[in-house]
Formats: structure tokens, C-alpha cells, sequence
């Protein structure tokens, strides 16, 4: 069974984790089998990670309870997640950084004069005395020094022993921080190269892809603050410099992808730790589907060398009316990427808003529920609260995106009713029978929609929610 590891470098990386987490959930197609996220990141508490984490955790509590067989259309959690054996909460741990200054790591204590001193050429006052208890800061010097640590890690040890035949590898980071800009190209030359490895024979020419995201936000300026984004464009030239020669040239990548946006959302300055939270992004979104490009056979070929790939939007922006061109909706994406997710994230925001305002009246008198034994023990069990929960997740990852300088927003995800008005840009069509409208007429879909019933409940309960919602975006949309 062929295997994708998604190594997520830092915050960016954790974010675009999320979003292919959610595309995953709501069926977007991935030609992969399973996908095997591992997390880089320093700061153990940054809510970006956590945050992703729970998420993919509860994808895979679902996924788990979920039979898959021919008989069965459901498309839903439908691609399995799963950390790399022994690892925990998808987690590359970073050793040595606790309770720690960076000139404590490198023992400059230890340092004879000669030595001292060229460390102090390389390293300003201030990189040396940082914390790295939330990361590098943006600096990207630090982190080339602290992660050289991965392949003597028994994650990476792990890693390798779990990887086979036909595996491919995909590297997420950013090239305007400190973790991704460091971690990327220490990351892939310790997959090239590095022959005491297991696995190192398979690994070292392995298909590998990668996203490096450009600059797409911006921070509050904070004269307290270690990071200051007036200082990512600086950066990202320098490190643009660095991949064409090191890593594109020399054909150790086969895919990389650049992505990036030059109307900047602004968020909070935080250094790291539990409050640096960012609002989920379009930017994330898009890389998250360069992952889904790079997992498609033809992007198999290794002989070929570096491909490099872009994205764009369908708006002419040469038009004035486009200048300002702020929000993105499904009609402003290209063929290929509308028709991959435009049906998928439709059905399963109906379904979400279902089991969010309907699920706990409905069941006790549906067709639907009744046939399938689907009762008040089922209804009160970790399933539906997983179920439940996810959709929550799925809602305000919709609404995060929303509310962005560059605002991804297909849909009115805080609409209740009209429920088939949630879908921006696009007019409901009027379907038979009149009666039934909102929620009443996914209620009748549901119960003119069959199932095995030798499922499982939770099968069952899948099955109807992916086969009423398809009906519905079909006939309503014409998606």
C-alpha cells in the first residue's frame, strides 16, 4: 500500500496540515493510500500545531470506524491519516532546546578563543542569547544549527524503518521564517544523503515534492517582538537564491511548488506559544492541494528532473473593477482545481450543517434512522461526538479562511437557513417535492437513500450523510 509522508516544517507547515486534513474529510480525492504526517517544530506549545493535531486525531478516530469495501460510495475520511509506529501525536520531537539559550546549545562555554570568536561573527548577541523554547524566531541561522539534529533522532529512525517501495515524500515549510526556511533543505539533504538510514536505498531515490510558501501575511509591528515581518521579502530573496542553486539545480527535489500572495493578511505578533493561533488562510488551502498535484501518478517520474509549479486564480486582473480583487469563490478557480474540490467541500458543509441543527430531533422519527437502528445510544456515542466535533473544526476552519485580506469564501458557513443558499455564487434550483425545503428536504433525501444493512452503524451513518448530500448537490447545483 503506497504511503505519502507529509513532513509539516513549523507553523505554515502545521496550517497546511490542517487543510489537507479538511479536504481529506470531505472526500477530496488523493491518490494516495494513506498519508503519514510528521510535524517539525520546536515549540511544543504553539496552538497552530495542537490545533492540527486535534484535528487529524479526530479524523483518524473516524476514519478507524468507517469499513471500506465495494459496496460502499461514502467518500467522506475516506484516505487514512496515521502517525509514522512510535511516533507521538504526529510529533518530530526536537531535543536539547527546553529551558535553553542557543549559546548554551552550542556550549560556547566550552569554546577555545579562536572558536568563540568566529561564533561570534556568525551569530549576533541577540542569537545567541535567544530562548528556543517557541521556536527560532525567524531565524532561520539558529535553526540550521538546531535541526541538524534529524537523522540521529529515532523518529527519523522510525521513519525510515516504516518506509517501502513505492513511498513518496512531501516537504511543507516557509522561506520567510526560521523552522521552515532551516528546515527544508537540512531535511532533504539528510534524505539524499544519508546512508546509515534504513531504508536510506528506497529513501534517497524516493519521489520527494515540496511547497515553500512565499511570504502571504504580515504582523503587527512589536518593538518587543523578536519577529519582525518587515523583514520576510529580505529574507525570501536570500533563501530564493540559496534553493535554485542547492536544491532545484542539482535535481535533488522533483517537485516544488511556490506559492505565495501578495495581498497580505495581518495578524497578531507572537512570538510562539499557545496564542499563536492564525486564521487558517487560501494560501494554506492551495499548498495543501499541491500535495494532492504531487501524490497524482503523473508526477511519478524521477528522471525527469525538478518540475516547478505555479497556481493562479481565474480573474483578469488587468481589469480595474479587479484590482482589489479580494475574495475567491468557487467560480474564480481554475477547471482542474474546481472540479476537484467544488462538489466534495459543498457536500460536506450540507452534511455538517445537518448534523449540527438537525441530527438530535430527527432521528427519533426519520425513516432514515428508525431502518437503520441508528438510536439514542448510537446518537449519545464517541462517534457522533467525534463527528460532531470535526464539523465544528470544519466550520470555523471555512470561516477563518473568510476573513482574510485575501478571503477564500465559497460559502455562508453561518447560514442556517436557507440551507441551500449557503453556497456563494451559485442560485439553488427548485427541486420536487415543493413541500420539502432546507432541511426537511435533506431529511427526505436521506430517507429515499439506501445502505448495506449489514454495515455498521457508524458505515451507515456515513453512507446516508455522503449519499443524500451527493443527490442534493447534484440536483440543486448541478455540480
Amino acid at each position: 500500500m503506497s504511503k505519502l509522508y507529509v513532513f509539516g516544517i513549523g507553523g505554515t507547515g502545521s496550517r497546511v496540515l490542517r487543510a489537507l486534513t479538511m479536504l481529506l474529510a470531505s472526500g477530496v480525492k488523493c491518490n494516495a493510500e494513506k498519508i503519514v504526517p510528521i510535524i517539525i517544530d520546536p515549540d511544543d506549545s504553539a496552538a497552530d500545531m495542537t490545533r492540527t493535531v486535534s484535528t487529524m486525531n479526530h479524523y483518524m478516530s473516524i476514519f478507524n470506524k468507517i469499513e471500506r469495501n465495494d459496496d460502499n460510495k461514502n467518500k467522506f475520511f475516506s484516505t487514512e491519516i496515521r502517525p509514522v509506529p512510535g511516533m507521538s501525536n504526529f510529533k518530530f520531537a526536537i531535543k536539547n532546546t527546553r529551558d535553553c539559550k542557543f549559546k548554551d546549545f552550542i556550549k560556547t562555554n566550552a569554546l577555545n578563543k579562536e572558536n568563540e570568536a568566529l561564533v561570534r561573527m556568525l551569530f549576533s548577541e541577540n542569537n545567541l542569547e535567544s530562548d528556543m523554547v517557541v521556536g527560532f524566531k525567524g531565524n532561520p541561522n539558529i535553526g540550521s544549527v538546531v535541526l541538524n539534529q534529524f537523522a540521529d533522532s529515532q523518529e527519523y529512525k522510525d521513519f525510515a524503518t516504516d518506509f517501502q517501495q513505492g513511498d513518496k515524500i512531501f516537504i511543507i515549510s516557509s522561506i520567510f521564517g526560521g523552522t521552515g526556511a532551516s528546515g527544508f533543505p537540512l531535511l532533504l539533504k539528510t534524505l539524499r544523503n544519508d546512508k546509515t538510514s534504513a531504508s536510506w536505498s528506497l529513501i534517497s531515490k524516493a519521489n520527494i515534492g515540496a511547497v515553500t510558501v512565499l511570504p502571504y501575511f504580515k504582523l503587527k509591528q512589536d518593538d518587543n517582538s523578536a519577529v519582525d515581518s518587515s523583514t520576510f521579502n529580505s529574507k525570501t530573496k536570500s533563501a530564493l537564491a540559496y534553493y535554485e542553486r542547492n536544491i532545484s539545480d542539482n535535481g535533488n527535489i522533483d517537485a516544488l511548488f511556490y506559492i505565495g500572495d501578495n495581498r497580505f493578511a495581518t495578524y497578531e505578533n507572537h512570538d510562539g506559544g499557545s496564542v499563536q493561533k492564525n486564521n487558517a488562510h487560501f494560501i494554506e488551502l492551495v499548498s495543501a492541494l499541491a500535495i494532492l498535484k504531487f501524490a497524482a501518478p503523473e508526477d511519478s517520474v524521477h528522471e525527469m528532473g525538478t518540475q516547478h509549479y505555479e497556481y493562479g486564480l481565474d480573474v483578469d486582473m488587468q481589469k480595474e473593477e479587479n484590482q482589489n480583487f479580494g475574495q475567491v469563490i468557487f467560480k474564480n478557480l481554475g477547471k482542474e482545481t474546481k472540479a476537484l474540490i467544488q462538489r466534495p467541500l459543498t457536500q460536506f458543509i450540507l452534511s455538517c450543517k445537518y448534523m449540527t441543527h438537525c441530527r438530535e430531533k430527527e432521528f427519533k422519527h426519520q425513516p432514515w434512522a428508525i431502518d437503520n437502528k441508528l438510536d439514542a445510544s448510537f446518537f449519545s456515542g464517541d462517534f457522533i461526538k467525534d463527528l460532531a466535533e470535526f464539523c465544528d473544526y470544519y466550520v470555523e476552519w471555512l470561516r477563518e479562511m473568510g476573513n482574510n485580506a485575501r478571503s477564500f469564501k465559497p460559502f455562508n458557513e453561518d447560514k442556517i437557513k436557507p440551507l441551500f443558499d449557503i453556497v456563494n455564487g451559485e442560485d439553488a434550483r427548485k427541486w420536487l417535492p415543493k413541500l420539502h425545503r432546507n432541511y426537511a428536504l435533506f431529511d427526505s433525501t436521506l430517507n429515499g437513500t439506501h445502505c448495506n444493512k449489514a454495515a455498521s452503524r457508524e458505515q451507515k451513518m456515513m453512507e446516508l450523510l455522503f449519499r443524500a448530500s451527493l443527490d442534493l448537490v447534484k440536483h440543486k447545483y448541478n455540480m
